[in-house]
């Protein structure tokens, strides 16, 4: 059968009646593609491998007229059409064998591309080939071996649509970030009479929100930002909440230049609102787009940090992503020709459902407001471990003391030391335990706070006013490792899965005579979290540990088990003195608070220095255990068990 092709050389008049002689003894006139070294499929080959790698000169390369084209050309130009695809060339498969008519094959071959997002994009293209007088194959080129609908010139291009990120919900299934009101602070230059006095005076009012705003508003470039802006452009310089800008707009709104908008940007409720546990959503910034350039463009909201950026991917969802066709103008600019080769719909984001509560978190963000020292505060509801807020004071932007935290829980763990004591029999509610002003152990000196002694009093008393030579002298009944195994009871040292970072504590086992004596009343080398000392304050009010709970969806995939019930007489003489810390010990300043507190104070050196402490509460009321940290807080009567009762009488009544 003749082609329709003109050949680059002039035909053999002899061959050409050998070709058909072949046709007319096939009568369809078709071959199958020729097995042998000097088939086309051999050149199909080399013409695939030379498109991948950009170098095609062991090819043969003629135009659909017949001429010869130099390889270098077909190999720039396939990587002009390739456009934005062209640093990831596909991966090219041949389907079969050509089939060949005459002196023309035709094969079919498997283009696939790597888009960005681990999106593929497959569609089949024809290649087709005509044999020489030299007997060789070579390759037709034309633009549609690269895609049926591209011409000379044309560019493939990708469009990147963004997917609609997911929310993180509360426990009540409501988005805790959303759409709130908020002013924009900007200035006008050509209303502006002296840019050096409206620095000063915007970072004196900004400087004057309280809380303080995190970061602090830089100022530093707002005279070159005004200096280069066109009169009449709004300059802006921060978006406040209204009710930081409600503070401020006396000492601002009159100043010479500034101009105000009002607006809605997706917020939590508060500044604070479990900001640490949350993380933040800002747009990519350059160590993300440098990280990741196949995941992010510049724009893109990214997680970083706590919830947001663990769960970016689940939450940011795929963004939509569309192959198009661009055509350069007379001018040289690529323009959109309208044709679309292929499209992947943005895929929405996925919620995360925590168990946080709005109200029991806002409580206890405000009870940390006026801390001016890094603290904690965790609360859990007893019934099921779910976390019900988890604030953290002032510090670094992502810190998350109230999971993270390692430090010594003095005198707190003297609840566990006594749930130890009386599991072994070693100390009831009214059997006397004497609380000298000091006691040694191999040397080291013990003493109480402010050097008190009580005498030989019951140990439930022992227990209400935190006497450490009394726990001191007491550690022998506990043995080597009856600490850590009364601490494991309660969760401590466990392997809890929260869907996020969390520490579960290191109790001290072992070790010499004096560190058991210091182990005892939370020195020595114990370590926890307040969400551990939360956990363990939950599981004396349950009876039982059960592992704090913060993700409902997606659910963690290993939580730790429910822990054995705990001896119902050793909980309940607990249970009592811990209401006695309340009504008659340390914690007294909490006794008028409305319903029935129970807790345990705790002051814990963290140096060699005696005088430098941290301060501790936990307890419960009703269905809701806590734990209260304040780093560097000194007594625990002067700073953590306050913030105990803010907490408390900032709780709905239940």
């Amino acid at each position: 059968m003749p082609s329709s092709y003109p050949r680059p050389h002039r035909p053999n008049p002899a061959r050409r009646t050998l070709a058909g002689l072949t046709a007319a003894l096939l009568v369809a006139g078709v071959l199958a593609g020729c097995s042998g070294d000097d088939g086309p499929e051999r050149t199909v080959d080399a013409f695939l491998a030379g498109w991948r790698s950009g170098d095609l000169q062991a090819v043969g390369l003629i135009e659909p007229t017949g001429g010869k084209l130099p390889s270098a050309d077909v190999s720039r130009e396939i990587k002009e059409l390739s456009g934005e695809l062209a640093a990831t060339p596909p991966t090219l498969t041949r389907r079969g064998e050509p089939k060949v008519t005459a002196d023309i094959a035709t094969t079919t071959v498997q283009v696939e591309w790597n888009l960005p997002g681990q999106t593929r994009w497959t569609y089949d293209r024809e290649v087709r080939l005509a044999q020489g007088d030299d007997d060789q194959w070579q390759v037709i080129w034309d633009p549609k071996v690269v895609h049926e609908q591209l011409s000379k010139g044309d560019r493939l291009a990708l469009r990147r649509d963004a997917s609609t990120r997911a929310g993180v919900l509360d426990a009540a299934g409501q988005p805790i970030v959303a759409p709130r009101p908020v002013v924009r602070v900007g200035v006008q230059p050509d209303g502006v009479t002296d840019i050096n006095k409206l620095v000063k005076d915007l970072d004196a009012a900004f400087k004057a929100i309280r809380p303080a705003l995190v970061p602090a508003v830089d100022l530093a470039d707002l005279p070159e930002r005004v200096a280069k802006a066109e009169p009449g452009a709004f300059v802006e310089v921060v978006s406040l909440r209204e009710e930081a800008y409600r503070q401020i707009k006396p000492r601002i709104y009159d100043l010479p230049g500034t101009k105000f908008t009002s607006d809605k940007i997706d917020l939590a409720p508060t500044r604070e609102f479990a900001r640490a546990l949350l993380g933040t959503v800002d747009p990519a910034q350059a160590d993300d787009l440098a990280a990741h350039p196949d995941r992010y463009v510049v724009g893109d909201l990214v997680g970083h940090g706590g919830l947001q950026g663990r769960y970016d991917e689940r939450l940011r969802g795929g963004p939509g992503l569309t192959v198009v066709v661009e055509r350069p103008t007379e001018g040289g600019k690529l323009e959109p020709t309208g044709t679309e080769l292929f499209r992947r719909e943005p895929q929405p984001g996925q919620a995360l459902k925590t168990t946080l509560d709005v109200a029991v978190q806002n409580a206890a963000d405000g009870a940390l407001r006026a801390e001016p020292l890094r603290s904690a505060l965790v609360a859990l509801r007893i019934s099921d471990g779910a976390v019900l807020a988890a604030a953290n004071g002032p510090g670094p932007a992502g810190e998350n003391l109230a999971f993270d935290a390692q430090v010594p829980p003095g005198s707190t763990f003297k609840m566990v030391s006594a749930l130890g004591l009386l599991d072994g029999g070693a100390v009831t509610l009214d059997g006397p335990v004497a609380c000298p002003k000091t006691f040694t152990v191999d040397g080291r000196s013990f003493k109480n706070s402010d050097n008190f002694e009580l005498g030989s009093v019951p140990f439930r008393t022992d227990f209400a006013k935190s006497c450490n030579t009394a726990f001191a002298s007491l550690a022998p009944k506990l043995g080597g490792d009856g600490l850590a195994a009364a601490g494991r009871k309660v969760g401590l040292e466990g392997q809890w899965d929260l869907g996020t970072d969390a520490f579960t504590g290191k109790v001290s086992t072992g070790g010499s005579p004096a560190e058991q004596a210091a182990a005892s009343f939370g020195q020595g080398t114990t370590l926890v979290s307040p969400l551990a000392m939360a956990g363990a304050t939950a599981a004396v009010a349950r009876g039982r540990f059960e592992q704090p709970k913060l993700l409902i969806d997606p659910a963690p995939a290993k939580p730790a088990p429910p822990g054995e019930q705990l001896k119902p007489e050793s909980v309940a003489a607990l249970r009592a003195m811990m209401r006695e810390v309340v009504t008659t010990g340390t914690a007294s300043a909490l006794k008028d608070v409305p319903g029935e507190v129970y807790g345990k104070t705790g002051t814990a050196e963290y140096d060699d220095n005696p005088a430098h402490t941290h301060a501790w509460f936990v307890g419960w009321r009703g269905d809701v255990a806590f734990a209260v940290f304040v780093e560097k807080g000194g007594s625990s009567t002067a700073s953590a068990v306050p913030i105990a009762e803010r907490f408390l009488r900032a709780l709905p009544k239940s």
